[in-house]
């Protein structure tokens, strides 16, 4: 294992919800990672972002390592669930809310 893999492993252990994005949470660099973060945050769910603008190891590790070209990428309870296209359609369908409760992790039932 890489030292990067390493590295990525340790985030997307580090919290429920961990989203490996273009800026933070609070300022997203791109309107896909943007995205995702609304919905998170509209869902009540706590989530970790790692800008991945600030470490070229990691923006190019998390591409190989999920098999996923783009960023945003989304990981709940280490498991990938994908973009920022896929999280919209899920969070739309209701699948995003029903994945967070089979795992454990409280929604804000009302934006549900």
């Amino acid at each position: 294992m890489t030292d990067v893999t390493s590295r990525i492993e340790t985030e997307i252990k580090s919290q429920d919800v961990v989203v490996f994005m273009k800026g933070t949470p609070q300022f997203p660099m791109c309107g896909f990672s943007g995205q995702v973060a609304q919905i998170l945050n509209y869902l009540g769910v706590p989530f970790k972002g790692v800008n991945v603008l600030e470490d070229m190891e990691i923006r190019e590790g998390i591409k190989a390592y999920s098999q996923w070209p783009t960023i945003p990428q989304v990981y709940v309870k280490g498991e990938f669930v994908g973009g920022c296209d896929i999280t919209r359609e899920m969070f739309q369908s209701g699948e995003l809310q029903q994945l967070l409760s089979e795992k454990g992790i409280a929604t804000n039932t009302a934006a549900a």
